[in-house]
């Protein structure tokens, strides 16, 4: 088990973040960003948990990924909509859009559970 956010230089507990602008693809593309409630732009290091990420799945050799629904990292149908308002959209996170991008089967803590 991995978590992208530890991965990628964070510490837990931390503070709460969400995207901005859009989803995980676009923070990929550099038209969204990773922010947290105080205002702090934390978008490079989500990509570079991603980043991570992909490379412990390419090791591991993994044909699906489990990661954890409405997180700017993980989140892979729902995340917050930007506004730390408790608001859910449409949309994955920096993660489960890397991980899409490079052919890998992601699914929510939830379908897997479905599955069992």
């Amino acid at each position: 088990m991995v978590c992208p956010e530890l991965l990628g230089g964070f510490s837990t507990p931390r503070e709460p973040a969400e995207i901005i602008g859009g989803t995980g693809k676009d923070v990929l593309a550099g038209t969204a960003k990773v922010i947290e409630k105080s205002g702090k732009d934390v978008t490079d290091l989500y990509i570079k948990g991603a980043y991570q990420t992909l490379e412990w799945a390419r090791e591991l050799n993994v044909s699906c990924v489990v990661l954890k629904e409405f997180s700017p990292s993980c989140g892979t149908q729902m995340i917050y909509d930007g506004n730390f308002a408790n608001h859910k959209v449409t949309g994955e996170g920096v993660t489960s859009a890397l991980l899409r991008q490079e052919g890998y089967t992601v699914i929510s803590e939830n379908e897997w559970m479905e599955q069992l």
